[in-house]
């Protein structure tokens, strides 16, 4: 029996080392390590040992069959991918439509307002109509009558604002006819009076 380094032994049987490396893990060849260097036992007969090309064949064609899957899966991503960037664009472009749609709204609006501002001799005379389409809207059109709170809210005034006029108010709730107390709350006629006085 013979002793051969992997080399030599691969270079005996005409096949890879990688090959006598499985040989040896399968235990179809000895072999002895010698001052940490790796030697086949080689028996005095010529062992053959041709590799099995079946075996070769059909790992070839299961790696072809993976690469191609793999390829395909790739393409498969990628499409995916594409096909999110284009759905995200165009969800981007339909909010930038709706938000271009709702500027236009809005600009219309406030042109309209603008120009019944204009058209009106006074702010005061606006809420006015304001305070009778909602009197008429409220299905009691023959009462012009309106709560403080709503007619502060239709004047817009700020929340400090609305605070000093609801204590004038009160205070002069008792004395002044133009003040109409109902139910605990403060009502007034804007259409037959004027209460500039109580609002500076």
């Amino acid at each position: 029996m013979s002793k051969m380094t992997v080399a030599e032994a691969a270079a005996h049987f005409n096949i890879s080392k990688e090959a006598i490396h499985n040989r040896i893990r399968r235990g179809s060849l000895d072999c002895v390590i010698d001052h940490g260097v790796k030697y086949v036992l080689i028996g005095d007969k010529r062992e053959t040992a041709t590799p099995d090309s079946r075996y070769h064949d059909y790992i070839e064609k299961e790696n072809e069959a993976l690469k191609t899957r793999i390829a395909k899966l790739e393409n498969e991503t990628q499409t995916l991918r594409d096909q999110r960037e284009q759905m995200l664009i165009d969800e981007r472009d339909k909010v930038e439509q709706i938000y271009k749609e709702r500027d236009e709204q809005l600009r219309s609006v406030l042109q309209v307002v603008a120009s019944k501002f204009l058209t009106q001799a006074t702010m005061d005379s606006v809420i006015e109509e304001a305070v009778t389409a909602e009197v008429i809207e409220s299905s009691v059109p023959e009462s012009s009558l309106v709560t403080l709170k709503e007619f502060l809210k239709l004047k817009g005034y700020r929340a400090k604002q609305k605070e000093k006029i609801k204590a004038r108010f009160k205070k002069y709730a008792s004395e002044d006819e133009r003040i109409i107390v109902e139910a605990g709350k403060l009502h007034l006629d804007p259409q037959r009076f004027d209460y500039g006085d109580l609002l500076k």
